[in-house]
């Protein structure tokens, strides 16, 4: 909740003393409660709640087995059910985690294992990868990447795998691979 504070002058100079005007802000917290709680018991998870400063609400979810509107829709009523209108006005939207959309949390890294992602580091470097584990706590993720590599007693490079150990914090994103092969 933020408190502003004013004062006037009424005519002649006069400044009247302070008045303040309480304006409730949107608990993001509750938010965040109310869409984990909606989506226990399911495969869903939350993975990111925006609010802006003129009350637009984005709650974006995503599932390991996809979100369909449905999962959407019940969310947006538990949202509206937990949020009073009277106090607050708002815009609320809730979607899925697009396709091409950077990874954000532990459980996306998870349901991606497997498929080719890429990674742009923090320093501009772009890999290409599969993404190969992720760690318990979500901090650092592994990527295995082609690289060429001279043997001895080899005429031509080789095409071998490396496994390369990152941090999430190291990165700018890391998004699913979209390959049309």
């Amino acid at each position: 909740m933020t408190i502003f504070a004013a004062s006037y002058s009424h005519g002649g100079g006069r400044q009247l003393p302070p008045f303040y005007l309480q304006i409730q802000m949107i608990d993001k917290q509750l938010i965040e409660r109310v869409v984990t709680e909606a989506l226990e018991g399911t495969d869903g998870f939350l993975v990111e709640v925006r609010v802006t400063p003129d009350n637009v609400v984005a709650v974006e979810i995503d599932s390991m087995t996809g979100v369909d509107i449905d999962t959407c829709a019940m969310i947006t009523r538990k949202i509206e059910a937990a949020m009073d209108r009277d106090v607050e006005d708002y815009e609320l939207e809730v979607g899925s985690a697009g396709l091409t959309s950077p990874l954000k949390v532990r459980r996306q890294y998870e349901k991606n294992i497997g498929n080719e992602v890429e990674v742009l580091t923090r320093d501009g470097h772009k890999l290409h990868g599969v993404l190969s584990g992720v760690s318990h706590d979500g901090t650092e993720f592994t990527l295995t990447v082609q690289e060429k590599v001279k043997e001895p007693g080899r005429k031509r490079p080789a095409m071998v795998e490396k496994a390369l150990t990152l941090a999430v914090s190291d990165t700018k994103y890391v998004k699913y691979l979209i390959n049309f092969k």
